[in-house]
């Protein structure tokens, strides 16, 4: 169906696509695998797709709105007709309710499910785009760190996340390649442990200075003094600046500001809802409850029946944000007071 466009061939660490006379193939590096095995799974099959994000075998806001177009582009590739090409978008729309770059990305493919090599460019054009943008949050990021910092970090904002660089991890990345000696605590992230097996994976591979730890130690840092500047990633962030991300971080904005520490949230622009008044209108998501009874078929450390409250996210208001790192600007409460966002 798109013999007449050439070859693309599109890699990140997360991430394999090509396309060429075979046909268009997708692969994602199983994120529940690591950091024991890199097990690359096919992505091709919309419902496969929507499996692996459900399962978190993808994750990170920017990287399942890429990968879910780049699944709809495999099968306009492969002829799907324009009404199971909608059918499968919409499908995909769905698979998680809080991180609103899959829904961007997929309403911009939707118009298209008829013109299926305008849908192929389209897809392979937001992939680039996250690249593009991966680069301009780092470069806005590191500017504002300093020498010897102290940075702690919550989930997995890497190479894993995006297609790029990261988000928030990008911006560390940036600064240890300035040779700013900067040194990052990863929170463990509960209760899937997205620091300790996502972010610490990745920060050895890069040679970045890091401490694990638990998510409940936090404040000992704070009140030691051993944080400098807090760094995290969004999955939405409303027209008001108030925004959803790994549950965790608002009591990191909280401890922050109590201690004076500035808490910057990095994210594209594209993780800004602008039809998202403020954090109360952001869908939060529950997941399993044996998330946190325990590693599920490998250990139980809660009793079975136990009842549990599991969302994957928090809010964080505004008003404890020092300042909001896009890959177009860095907002600070005026700007963001002003309807920079909105």
């Amino acid at each position: 169906m798109t013999a007449s466009l050439p070859s693309r061939r599109l890699r990140s660490l997360g991430l394999r696509y090509q396309r060429d006379a075979g046909g268009a193939r997708l692969e994602i590096l199983d994120q529940a695998a690591l950091p024991d095995r890199e097990e690359w799974r096919d992505g091709a099959e919309p419902e496969a797709m929507i499996g692996h994000i459900r399962a978190l075998r993808v994750r990170g806001a920017p990287m399942i709105g890429v990968c879910a177009a780049l699944c709809l582009a495999v099968q306009a590739d492969r002829g799907a007709a324009p009404a199971r090409l909608r059918e499968d978008a919409r499908a995909l729309r769905a698979a998680r309710p809080t991180a609103v770059n899959l829904m961007e990305a997929v309403d911009r493919l939707l118009p298209l499910c008829a013109h299926p090599e305008a849908l192929v460019q389209a897809a392979e054009a937001l992939f680039e785009e996250e690249v593009a943008r991966s680069e301009g949050m780092a470069t806005r990021g590191a500017a504002l760190v300093q020498p010897g910092e102290g940075i702690l970090t919550h989930c997995n904002t890497g190479g894993l996340a995006t297609s790029g660089a990261g988000t928030a991890l990008a911006v560390i990345r940036r600064a240890h390649e300035q040779g700013k000696g900067v040194h990052v605590w990863v929170d463990e992230t509960r209760p899937l442990l997205q620091g300790g097996r996502l972010t610490a994976w990745e920060l050895g591979r890069l040679g970045i200075p890091y401490h694990l730890l638990p998510d409940g130690a936090a404040g000992l840092l704070f009140a030691r003094g051993r944080v400098q500047r807090v760094l995290v990633g969004a999955d939405r962030i409303a027209g008001n600046g108030d925004f959803a991300n790994k549950i965790g971080t608002f009591p990191l904005a909280v401890l922050a500001r109590h201690h004076g520490v500035p808490f910057h949230v990095v994210a594209p622009r594209t993780t800004v809802d602008p039809s998202c008044p403020d954090g109360t209108a952001i869908p939060i998501e529950e997941r399993d409850a044996d998330e946190v009874r325990g590693l599920v078929g490998r250990l139980r450390w809660a009793p079975a029946d136990a009842p549990v409250f599991n969302p994957a996210f928090d809010v964080t208001p505004a008003a404890l944000v020092t300042s909001w790192i896009l890959d177009d600007a860095v907002l600070d409460a005026e700007d963001v007071a002003a309807g920079a966002l909105a």
